[in-house]
This record gives C-alpha cells, sequence and structure tokens, in this order.
C-alpha cells in the first residue's frame, strides 16, 4: 500500500530570504489603483539591519532594481586587507523586495566574499520570518516561522547545500519538534512521527511505492550486469574453442606432410 506524505512537503523547497527586524505597526507605502507605488509614502526609515550607521566607516550604495520607483536595493562595503592587499568587499546586502518602503532581504557576506547570514520577513509584516546559515558560502541551515507567530517552527539541515533532514513543529503544546524527515541524495526517505509528545518517534513511515521502484531498478541493473557478463563469459568460451580448432588442424597439417 502506498504510503501518502500528510506532512507538509511544499517546505521541501527552501526559500532563502532575509531582511531587517520591525514590528507589525510599520508604515506601509500607498499603493494606487493598477498596482503602482507612489515613492512619497515610504516611511523615513527602512529598518535597515545592515547596521552602517553605526559604522561611519563603511562605505554605501543605493542602486534602483527592475520596476522600483526609486532605489530599494542597499549594499554596505567594508575595507579588508592590508597595505597592498587591501579592498573593498561587500559586508551585507538588502533589498525592498515588494516596494513598500521598508527592506524585507537581508544578507551578510565575509571577507572572501562568501554568504554568512542571511535574514527575511517573507509575509512582510515586519517581522522576521526565515532565518538562512551559511559555511563556506553554501547553505547549512535555515529556520522558518511558517505561521508567522514570532517562534520557529520548522527547521532544515543542510550537508554541501543539499537537504540531508528536517525537523518540524506541528502539534505538540511543547512547540519542540514532533516530526522528522530524513533525505537521501535530495530525496525525502523517511518521516518519524512522535505521536504521544514525549520528545521521541513513536513511528516511522516511509514511501512504500518509491522503495519498490527503486528495488525494481536496482535489480534490473543487476540482470543487466549478469547478461553483460554472461555474454562476455560465451564469447570467451568461443574464442577458446576457435583457438583449439585452429591448433588442431594446424598439428593435422603437420602429420600429413
Amino acid at each position: 500500500m502506498t504510503l501518502r506524505w500528510t506532512v507538509g512537503l511544499a517546505w521541501v523547497g527552501t526559500i532563502l530570504l532575509a531582511a531587517s527586524c520591525g514590528d507589525s505597526s510599520i508604515g506601509k507605502a500607498v499603493v494606487a489603483p493598477g498596482g503602482t507605488v507612489d515613492p512619497s509614502t515610504w516611511p523615513a526609515d527602512d529598518k535597515s539591519i545592515c547596521k552602517y550607521k553605526e559604522t561611519p566607516d563603511l562605505e554605501v550604495s543605493e542602486s534602483v532594481g527592475p520596476g522600483a520607483p526609486k532605489p530599494n536595493v542597499r549594499r554596505v562595503y567594508k575595507l579588508v586587507g592590508d597595505r597592498e592587499s587591501r579592498r573593498k568587499v561587500v559586508s551585507c546586502r538588502e533589498i525592498d523586495t515588494n516596494l513598500d518602503g521598508i527592506k524585507d532581504v537581508a544578507r551578510m557576506f565575509n571577507d572572501r566574499g562568501e554568504a554568512t547570514h542571511e535574514e527575511a520577513d517573507t509575509n512582510y509584516d515586519g517581522r522576521i520570518d526565515t532565518w538562512a546559515d551559511f559555511e563556506n558560502g553554501r547553505l547549512s541551515k535555515s529556520e522558518t516561522d511558517t505561521n508567522y507567530d514570532g517562534t520557529v517552527d520548522v527547521w532544515k539541515f543542510y550537508v554541501e547545500g543539499e537537504l540531508v533532514r528536517v525537523r518540524r513543529h506541528t502539534h505538540c503544546p511543547n512547540g519542540k519538534e514532533d516530526v522528522w524527515e530524513i533525505y537521501v541524495k535530495g530525496r525525502l526517505d523517511r518521516i518519524g512521527n512522535d505521536l504521544d509528545c514525549d520528545g521521541h518517534v513513536d513511528r516511522w513511515d516511509r514511501d512504500t511505492e518509491r522503495l519498490r521502484k527503486e528495488e525494481h531498478e536496482r535489480r534490473l541493473q543487476i540482470e543487466v550486469v549478469d547478461a553483460g557478463a554472461k555474454a562476455k563469459d560465451a564469447s570467451t568460451s568461443d574464442a577458446r574453442a576457435e583457438d583449439a580448432s585452429a591448433a588442431d588442424s594446424s598439428a593435422a597439417e603437420v602429420v600429413v606432410q
């Protein structure tokens, strides 16, 4: 019987965004009929988290993204290295993606230009709901508040940028994880459920149909390999028989002569 995944597999794909902190009372830009934005209504404070105002020696660049009525992308640069090796690198980049005047995506970088951390307000309510960490510039962990209640309820873990496991809080009253997902080569392999909320898996479920298909494919591969080996053995035997026959013929000719 095929197992139907009951846990939100829509979250297999990670949302990698990041933005500035704030509260739900932040002023929003006025959107006129037709969906155009009046830039004059953008708030004076865009809730930046790049911290450039606290460090005056940083260089700031503002640019206009596609469709934006005025600059909505900010890059913050800093100088690194000594003497001849001194250079300017991006330390933080933030974007107002929905053009309401509030930065809702922010990513931080190390001195090598590799991403280190990212935050996002994905539903534009003024509060961060997605966090991501990077190692050697590749995604290593993400945390998400999927119901926007201010508490993380999905944790994803990656190895060399590939998803390997997910923890979710779905029903237990303690706010801790109660569903565990294990991934193999980027594909969901099994799901563990904590039914009594004691912090331990009570049942592991697998996609039995997928397992059957994989087993069938493995058997086909084995059969192909075996058939190839048998064909090779038969060819070798025929070749040996031909060599033996040729040797016998040569011997007979010698005797006749």
